[in-house]
């Protein structure tokens, strides 16, 4: 096994990743910028090493500074977490020729699935249904973009070729909107990922997000853990997920679940990943994209499967073969409630600051996963996710209401959060119905 990890990542992630490392017996090394010398992660790792200041791209995003901080401290294998690097092919490619392993996804893998079209081509040779798209990624000029645009037809969205977190999206309803919209797209894309390259595709009305979970050995054996339901969102990055999603038939649940496995054997994936896909109204689903890396929401999986998800894949990269051989179907339910530090109803605007006081949450059944503590400062520079917090129990009523009730107890004083809008949401009687769409929020007042 290995005997010391870095994880090239910050925040709560990096939190979770050393908790689990630790109780495999491995030690761990945190990066941290100067902005967040005084971060829990930095603390509780075995050791610490400052990599740059607080912009992500000289710290959490500068490849030679992470491999440095790798091989002075003698860490033999990298856990990139979720966003930053944790798709990165060269990032990964770089890790092997230091004789560093990545934990998480082959370079062929990502170039294969991280290249949205090339993904799409490849469902499709497994029966998976794609959106219509444009054929390649373009960064030319606007009335190449506007005959692409047409050619597909309105409503359409566009996306960075490189995205994740819902940076670098809009959607666009006619051609009045389409150059603010490919501007600003391009621009966050640019900022988000130092990539400039995008491509548009059919956009889909009121669907729901759902994703499947799955896990796969570099012997050929794969299976998934069932469904998330994220469609709780706003501007494209989720709040709010669930598993199972109320709207899934378990022939549907099956079917789809299926497919994932069958998708991911096809090209001999290895590790932890997310097959994306939107559901139309009428339940036919279509692929959007895979995620080669842990998600924020991997935590609801782990509570209605009992698995350690960050054990699962640092026993992959390490050569293991998997332990779980059959398909998940779930029989108990969780919800996640992402605590963001902005004000809810001002459109979410980030609200960095210093907190003055926190009370968690607790009880069977509950989770919280994060890194901030009474004092903490929270730093302008990165996403402005604080927390997460989990509720799990046998029925989807009995999950809300213990929700409900950790929402009541959560206190957090010095800055506002998102905790008040997920109080209103937890009363909602659509929410409480299962009856929502990734637009939902668009009417939620």
């Amino acid at each position: 096994m290995f005997k010391k990890i870095l994880i090239a990542n910050r925040g709560e992630i990096a939190l979770r990743i050393i908790r689990t490392a630790k109780e495999m017996g491995i030690k761990t090394v945190a990066v941290y910028s100067t902005a967040d010398k005084h971060s829990l992660h930095v603390y509780f790792a075995d050791e610490a090493v400052c990599i740059g200041p607080p912009p992500s791209y000289q710290s959490y995003l500068n490849i030679p500074n992470l491999i440095s901080a790798a091989e002075i401290t003698n860490a033999d294998a990298i856990h990139p977490g979720y966003g930053f690097l944790s798709e990165n092919a060269y990032f990964s490619s770089i890790c092997q020729k230091h004789g560093i392993k990545f934990i998480g996804a082959q370079p062929r893998h990502m170039i294969q699935i991280g290249n949205k079209i090339l993904a799409k081509k490849t469902m499709k040779k497994v029966g998976i249904s794609c959106l219509p798209g444009s054929d390649c990624f373009v960064e030319s000029s606007y009335k190449e973009i506007e005959e692409i645009a047409e050619k597909i037809g309105y409503p359409i969205i566009i996306k960075a070729a490189s995205g994740g977190g819902g940076k670098g999206i809009r959607s666009v309803l006619d051609k009045n909107y389409l150059k603010d919209s490919w501007e600003e797209a391009k621009k966050e894309a640019w900022s988000c990922f130092r990539k400039k390259d995008m491509y548009i595709e059919k956009l889909v009305l009121n669907p729901r997000h759902i994703e499947i979970q799955i896990i796969a050995d570099k012997y050929g054996k794969a299976c998934h853990l069932s469904e998330r339901d994220c469609s709780i969102q706003r501007r494209n990055q989720k709040l709010v997920e669930e598993a199972p999603s109320p709207f899934l038939t378990p022939s549907l649940r099956r079917e789809m679940g299926e497919k994932a496995v069958k998708a991911v054997e096809y090209i001999h994936y290895e590790g932890v990943g997310t097959i994306e896909f939107l559901v139309d109204p009428n339940k036919n689903f279509y692929f959007m994209e895979m995620n080669p890396r842990i998600q924020v929401e991997h935590t609801i999986t782990e509570e209605i499967t009992g698995l350690d998800l960050i054990q699962e894949q640092i026993f992959l990269a390490y050569g293991k073969k998997l332990n779980k051989k059959k398909n998940f179907y779930p029989k108990m339910y969780s919800i996640e409630c992402r605590i963001n530090a902005e004000e809810p109803y001002q459109n979410f605007r980030p609200v960095p600051g210093k907190i003055t006081q926190i009370h968690f949450p607790g009880g069977k059944g509950v989770r919280i996963d994060t890194h901030i503590y009474t004092g903490y400062s929270i730093p302008h520079y990165y996403d402005s996710m604080i927390a997460k917090i989990i509720t799990t129990a046998k029925s989807r009523k009995e999950t809300i209401e213990k929700m409900r009730r950790s929402l009541d107890e959560f206190v957090i004083e010095g800055i506002h959060t998102t905790l008040s809008f997920h109080k209103k949401l937890m009363q909602d009687n659509n929410f409480l119905k299962g009856d929502y769409n990734i637009n939902f929020l668009d009417d939620l007042k």
